[in-house]
């Protein structure tokens, strides 16, 4: 029996390069007449396609063998943003005189015609119609977006661009589609100009043995007969990518433990002959692509194909696998192995081994110091954990996560509290079904995964390693109730911030219902809000619109429905397209308030590029506009949301409320990812935005040293971060959440670990504040927010 094997992504391409023994010269800098790009192929495996899979194909023109070991096919977005990054597919071996070297890319759900047999296999997704590839000298992925900036890096041996592509060579060659290459004439000539030199045909993608895409291609027999000399331990080796990576392998032995029929199908593989080593694994994914694995747990097997390392982003580890598998089955119905047991003793207390902030990849695995090197050295084999607490709600993607450690940093609700960068809680584990007729149960943080589950250790880009269930454990409902906040007393100022996460007038009405009842009842109708994440008034939709008075009608019309005031607002409209977020929704800082209870002090001035300023007057401090916003002309805050302040009086006392939203974590480096530790990259603009937010709260207290200033909002980093450090420098601002007994300090839950992103900090003026964490949001599987509210109540 034969299966198939085909790239992980839903889109698919092709790729062709020349190469010749003379000098490598640089992208663009002059034509080339050694190393050349000649085909490319984006539309493997959609609609309409007939090859099912992308490939890239080199070629050498000279009469001597080329080695490409340390060389790279890179790719690029025809199109990229500011968080596209170029997607790496080392290449190895050499391209004999004259020959083709085929590397596969990633595969789609259609088409029907596989590609000849690979000569190198990548996992890269590369659109039909627009995108950028790369010959790279090195495997270091390239950090230019501009044609300028790639034809100035000299790493670059050649570059073709295709459809609307930003970067290319000349002009991208059009004509790219599902059903076409872009591919050199037969002289492979190289003007430097991607339209001249490439035009668009029918993929004639071509191996190193010269076989093109309809053959069986040499050396691929139907399936292995007998075993081969290399066990899955050998596979795996004794650190994070494998010593046999790049070479195919024959009659691999083992039992079948796992099928997965949907998303990247494939299934697993256990050695049930384990050697002693503690830091092998004795397991192996085996990629099918788009074929439906054709083997069932307990078959006994063989399987031949060609080892991969699988990176599913170039900052995640690797997943090893087996590629263009050919797989035998012996026998059905065998018993499996047992599986490894995973709880408090068996999981080591240390996370990861440490790198320097480099790869963790050719480091020796240490599986009874780390926690990330154990479920390194049981990837692809069978664990099992008993009575697990849920630490993160199930998603919309039928995950949910769990701990097996039920006493490491428990929060007082049923979480596990992510309290330092030494304390990422290593006894989490994501868990998903491999049964579509039973996905994980809907569950919320606390409620108890009874018994055992047991399932294959497996690992992804979301997340990290995660438990491919077999079996799941009994829910068990804990029954977590929404809290509701105490109403503020008569002489108490009630401020509160919410992540209301894009609403817009667009919406429906059940999302301004839920939110408005969260403001309404559970907040218990604060005197102000200050809102994060107020889109336009038609969202998405990217047509210049930038006011949001319908969409705050429509909420301040829901609160009152819910039995709330009904709340006026004020808000300064951004630029179009210049405050970050969902494009053309224009997010930005909103306050609503209560003028039955508070005033708001209006002055003329404020707009999008005006900066507030504090103002000396005989009565204490004052603003120079209100609304207005925090030096927004400084390049701390481009494509981020600059922070909305405001002059209240409560009571004849004027208060300051300055609602912020900072730059997202967006491009850093996972917990659980290769490198280590982990690079915080996103850190350094929010340390500047907490420093100009300082730096205007100082002006504030040099004004009136007893000015009440409330700072709050999304601050998009942690208590003990750098970034609170910046904001509360001179002890101008106290953060309240480590006021709050440590389990109960955190609004937000990501992959298990609860935390705190959303912040309120009050200056010395303001004594024995009463603040609260109102838990809606974050723990529950039924969400109107990712966020949970905050409060702060003071006289």
């Amino acid at each position: 029996m034969r299966i198939a094997r085909s790239g992980s992504a839903l889109l698919a391409g092709a790729v062709a390069v020349t190469l010749s023994m003379t000098a490598l010269p640089a992208a663009s800098a002059a034509p080339s007449s050694s190393a050349v790009i000649s085909e490319v192929y984006g539309g493997g495996g959609n609609s309409g396609a007939t090859l099912t899979r992308d490939f890239v194909e080199l070629a050498n023109a000279s009469s001597g063998s080329f080695s490409l070991s340390g060389f790279s096919v890179q790719y690029l977005p025809g199109a990229p943003s500011a968080g596209s990054l170029w997607q790496v597919t080392p290449l190895s071996g050499a391209v004999a005189p004259g020959g083709r070297y085929l590397v596969a890319q990633a595969a789609g759900t259609g088409g029907t015609e596989a590609l000849p047999a690979a000569d190198a296999t990548g996992t890269t997704a590369m659109a039909a119609a627009s995108g950028t590839v790369a010959l790279v000298s090195g495997t270091t992925p390239l950090t230019c977006k501009t044609a300028a900036d790639c034809a100035a890096d000299t790493r670059i041996v050649d570059l073709v661009g295709y459809g609307s592509a930003v970067v290319r060579e000349g002009s991208p060659v059009t004509g790219a589609s599902a059903t076409a290459s872009v591919a050199r004439g037969t002289s492979l000539a190289d003007t430097d100009d991607n339209a001249a030199d490439l035009a668009a045909g029918t993929p004639t993608p071509v191996n190193a043995a010269g076989e093109t895409s309809g053959g069986t291609g040499p050396g691929e027999p139907e399936g292995p007969t007998e075993p081969g000399p290399v066990r899955i331990h050998d596979i795996q080796g004794t650190t994070r990518v494998s010593p046999l990576a790049g070479r195919p392998v024959a009659g691999v032995p083992g039992v079948v433990t796992g099928v997965r029929a949907t998303g990247s199908r494939g299934f697993w593989i256990q050695d049930t002959a384990p050697d002693d080593d503690p830091r092998t694994s004795e397991g192996l994914f085996v990629y099918t692509g788009s074929a439906v694995p054709d083997v069932a747990v307990g078959d006994s097997v063989l399987v031949s194909g060609t080892v991969a390392e699988y990176y599913p982003s170039t900052t995640s580890q690797s997943l090893t696998q087996l590629t263009a598998p050919r797989t035998t089955v012996l026998s059905s119905g065998n018993a499996l192995p047992a599986p490894v047991v995973l709880n408090a003793r068996s999981v080591p207390d240390a996370y990861a081994p440490t790198a320097d902030g480099g790869s963790v990849d050719t480091l020796p695995l240490r599986p009874q110091r780390y926690a990330l090197d154990l479920y390194e050295s049981l990837e692809g084999v069978r664990v099992t954990m008993s009575d697990t607490r849920v630490t993160g709600a199930t998603t919309a993607y039928d995950e949910v996560w769990v701990t097996v450690k039920p006493k490491e940093n428990p929060t007082r609700r049923g979480g596990t509290l992510y309290r330092s960068y030494e304390d990422q809680n290593t006894g989490r584990l994501k868990v998903m079904s491999l049964d579509p007729a039973r996905p994980v149960p809907v569950a919320d943080v606390g409620d108890e995964l009874a018994g055992t589950t047991t399932g294959v250790l497996d690992y992804a880009s979301y997340g990290g390693y995660n438990v491919q269930a077999t079996r799941l454990g009994r829910h068990v409902d804990k029954k977590l109730r929404r809290e509701v906040t105490r109403k503020q007393k008569r002489d108490e100022l009630a401020v509160a911030t919410y992540n209301v996460e894009n609403l817009d007038a667009l919406d429906d009405q059940a999302d301004f219902d839920t939110l408005a009842s969260g403001v309404a009842v559970n907040l218990a109708s604060p005197d102000i809000v200050s809102l994060e994440e107020i889109q336009d008034d038609n969202g998405a939709v990217n047509d210049g619109t930038v006011g949001s008075e319908a969409t705050l009608e429509r909420f301040a019309d829901a609160i009152v429905a819910a039995g709330g005031p009904r709340y006026s607002w004020r808000y300064i409209a951004p630029e179009d397209g210049k405050d970050g977020g969902e494009p053309g929704g224009n997010i930005r800082n909103v306050f609503l308030f209560n003028p039955k209870r508070v005033s708001f002090t209006d002055r003329a001035g404020g707009d999008a590029t005006t900066a507030v300023r504090a103002v000396r007057t005989r009565g204490g401090a004052a603003l120079s506009v209100s609304p207005g916003r925090v030096n927004p002309a400084s390049t701390a805050w481009n494509s981020s949301r600059k922070p909305l302040v405001g002059e209240f009086r409560f009571r004849g006392e004027p208060v300051f409320v300055i609602g912020n939203h900072f730059a997202s974590k967006g491009g850093d480096q996972p917990l659980h990812g290769r490198y280590q530790e982990p690079a915080r990259g996103s850190e350094t603009q929010r340390m500047r935005q907490a420093a100009e937010v300082n730096a205007f709260v100082t002006s504030l207290l040099k004004a009136d040293k007893s000015a009440r200033v409330v700072t709050l909002g999304d601050l998009n980093d942690f208590a003990f971060s750098p970034t609170m450090d910046a904001l509360t420098r001179g002890r101008v601002l106290k953060p309240l959440i480590t006021t709050l007994p440590r389990g109960e300090q955190y609004s937000y839950v990501y992959d298990g670990n609860s935390q705190t992103l959303d912040h309120i900090l009050t200056s010395p003026g303001i004594r024995r504040p009463d603040y609260d964490v109102v838990h809606i949001n974050a723990e529950f599987a039924d969400q109107a927010s990712d966020h949970d509210p905050q409060i702060v109540r003071f006289r």
